[in-house]
């Protein structure tokens, strides 16, 4: 009898739930952060805050099962991975919720997963339009836009406020940055790996002497409860917001592609177009998802990724099963109550952390691109620039539309269109053969931008 391949084979129960935990505690932090910077940045209460931290990890756990069992012919890769929330979607989210409301934010992602549902397979099939040079440079300014959001948890928003730029908030982010080098850097196995979240258990435990937790409202919290559907009202669906979330998916497609390669890779599991395509459906069924219970688009972790090479255990079941485990906690308020809870400058010390490494993620992915060739890297400089001017120049697109104000707002959203039209008038059409032709006086082929390498493109930060 032949032996199923080691991503269909089932592991002890005892042995398959202490990898799946694993899974779940090397992921974790980097999942309920983007609820925690997202509730904080839009000025959501704590319980609501909490509900969104909920919804994030049932969504996550949700999309982790479908994502490594398959849902017939449908949806789902089959591979052993792990999903959570994404940070490419957070800029867009805020923007949206500042000018239009929640109802909005919820309504553009349902849309959003709707419209991703509807181009997984044909992206399957342009994927070559999305290489390291377009996914590096986004992510780069995914990553660096984000730490103004970082710093706004650590020192505050309102210049106004008594506590604003409080040393004491800064000395407590400071610790936890020099927690969590210190077991990055100098941990080993698992230590290294759960870096981060130790990190914020240690900034937690000294904020308490602080004043700066209130653990009060955690007794009333139900310790089982699932999130409402439609929690902040019906979903409405403004058509800037929409084209946004939109982006978010296509940036979002072009990274869980690479990141299901490097599995696959990692693996010695071929996949076809068609697996990568149910892969994709289940990004977009993630959204859709999250859009009826106020969670976040997920994507492929890829810090699981990273953990997967390094267990050699390959088994999808266990990721599975990390998706039951998350699903559980998912419907634990109580437990989501204290997450809400945490004070904000150790959230924003453990974001700037978080955030940083995907800007490092999306510059390693550019290093895979000849940018010794003037197009590739002009096109990549144009497009950091670009996306990084809403971030460092306030205020540029004020007198703008408040609807245009969504689209040339988010820095995320600019730099993905203007990466993704470059390389594709550049590297896709005569023009840049002839451009390249012209320089050096014979005719020459267009230089590569880098293909979708498995290992050339990573979303969310390797805490490893």
């Amino acid at each position: 009898m032949t032996s199923p391949h080691p991503v269909d084979a089932r592991l002890p129960f005892l042995r398959q739930f202490a990898f799946g935990l694993q899974h779940v505690l090397i992921m974790y932090t980097g999942c309920i952060t983007v609820p925690l910077v997202f509730g904080a940045a839009v000025g959501l209460d704590r319980d609501t805050i909490a509900m969104l931290i909920s919804a994030d990890l049932l969504i996550a756990g949700l999309i982790t099962i479908v994502q490594s069992l398959g849902v017939g012919k449908l949806v789902g890769v089959r591979l052993p991975i792990v999903c959570g929330a994404t940070f490419a979607g957070l800029t867009p989210m805020i923007l949206i919720a500042k000018e239009y409301g929640l109802q909005a934010v919820y309504g553009s992602m349902l849309i959003g997963g709707i419209v991703g549902l509807a181009l997984a397979w044909p992206f399957a099939r342009i994927i070559r339009f999305f290489p390291p040079l377009v996914t590096g440079a986004v992510l780069t300014v995914v990553g660096i836009s984000l730490i103004g959001v970082a710093g706004g948890l650590i020192i505050g928003t309102d210049p106004s406020s008594p506590t604003f730029a409080s040393p004491t908030n800064i000395a407590l982010a400071v610790l936890v940055i020099v927690v969590a080098v210190a077991f990055l850097c100098l941990g080993r196995g698992i230590w290294a790996q759960l870096g981060v979240l130790i990190a914020l258990a240690v900034g937690t435990v000294v904020a308490v002497p602080l004043g700066l937790i209130d653990l009060g409202g955690v007794a009333g919290s139900a310790w089982v409860g699932l999130p409402a559907p439609f929690h902040f009202g019906a979903p409405e669906f403004p058509i800037t917001a929409v084209v946004a979330m939109s982006i978010v998916m296509a940036v979002v497609f072009a990274e869980s592609t690479a990141s299901m390669l490097a599995v696959a890779e990692i693996t010695g599991k071929r996949v076809s177009k068609g697996d990568i395509a149910r892969g994709l459906a289940g990004d977009g069924a993630s959204a859709v998802l999250a859009g009826v219970f106020n969670a976040f688009v997920d994507t492929v972790f890829t810090q699981n990724v990273g953990a997967v090479a390094t267990t050699r255990v390959y088994s999808r079941y266990v990721t599975a099963t990390s998706g039951a485990i998350l699903v559980v906690l998912g419907a634990l308020p109580k437990v989501s109550s204290v997450v809400a809870a945490l004070p904000k400058p150790v959230v924003g010390g453990v974001g700037l952390i978080l955030f940083a490494t995907v800007a490092l993620v999306g510059i390693n992915t550019l290093r895979s691109v000849d940018l010794s060739d003037r197009i590739n890297s002009t096109i990549a400089a144009v497009a950091v620039g670009v996306g990084l001017l809403p971030e460092l120049a306030e205020g540029m697109f004020e007198r703008f539309p408040s609807a245009a104000q969504i689209l040339l707002g988010s820095g995320i959203t600019l730099a993905a269109i203007a990466a993704f039209s470059l390389n594709l008038l550049f590297n896709h059409t005569r023009l840049g053969t002839l451009a390249r032709a012209s320089r050096s006086g014979t005719p020459a082929p267009v230089t590569s931008a880098g293909t979708p390498s498995p290992h050339g493109v990573a979303h969310e930060p390797v805490a490893v």
